[in-house]
């Protein structure tokens, strides 16, 4: 039996692989010209949600999305999760109608196709360079005068297994008192056990999402930033907590 289970996990990842290539490569030339301008990226973020959406449902991912409260049109905001899965990212563009701009580690621009879309679109980051971290800021400040939100995990990257959820990061929540936009925390219950980064492991099922309600940055200053940071980690930590009791 045991040898069925593996041949399973790794015809399942190399699935995974094919549902994220192929529209890209149907879409190549649509894609591509919704890059070749910034204005047009509200266009790109469409597409990025139906790509989402074809690979989530592609696996047999049931996805359930529970709002506290839901994002305003035509208004910029600050998307937070825990991370735990290559398939945050899908389940992230999912969850959120509002055009925005994932911050990422850069070594993601490195994989073929999805990279060449992923540093042309995103923010990336490395953080063992101080001067890469000074150029996200200026980055998501540009975005966010266009009108468009920001999606930070946190976390900075994916915690080892038995962690439920790391540390936070300030980076975040520095940026949000900065421009005084709402923090909107949300939950993935599932990732991990779905399709974590293990390689044999993942199977079909349901993905649980928590919206929470926003938490504001008006009047708040560059002081309020750790407890802003712990405020946030409190509230998902609690909801993963509901969840792996549900």
């Amino acid at each position: 039996m045991k040898i069925f289970k593996y041949l399973f996990w790794f015809l399942y990842r190399i699935w995974f692989y094919i549902l994220v290539t192929l529209p890209i490569l149907i879409l190549f030339p649509i894609l591509l010209i919704s890059i070749l301008k910034e204005s047009w990226y509200p266009f790109f973020f469409k597409l990025a949600r139906w790509w989402a959406k074809f690979i989530l449902i592609g696996m047999g991912f049931a996805y359930n999305i529970k709002r506290e409260q839901i994002p305003e049109k035509n208004k910029s905001y600050m998307f937070i999760a825990n991370h735990t899965s290559m398939t945050d990212i899908m389940l992230m563009l999912v969850s959120v109608k509002n055009p925005f701009v994932f911050v990422g580690k850069a070594e993601l621009a490195k994989i073929p196709l999805f990279g060449f879309f992923y540093k042309r679109t995103c923010i990336l980051v490395d953080r063992s360079s101080p001067q890469s971290r000074q150029a996200v800021f200026l980055r998501a400040q540009r975005r966010l005068k266009s009108g468009l939100s920001i999606c930070i995990f946190p976390e900075g990257g994916v915690p080892e297994e038995h962690i439920m959820l790391d540390e936070f990061k300030d980076g975040a929540f520095r940026l949000a008192i900065n421009h005084q936009i709402p923090i909107v925390p949300i939950t993935f219950a599932d990732n991990k056990k779905r399709f974590s980064y293990t390689f044999f492991s993942g199977s079909p099922g349901r993905m649980r999402v928590k919206i929470h309600k926003f938490l504001l940055t008006e009047g708040l200053n560059t002081k309020d930033t750790r407890s802003l940071n712990d405020n946030s980690k409190t509230i998902i930590l609690n909801q993963l907590e509901q969840f792996a009791n549900s």
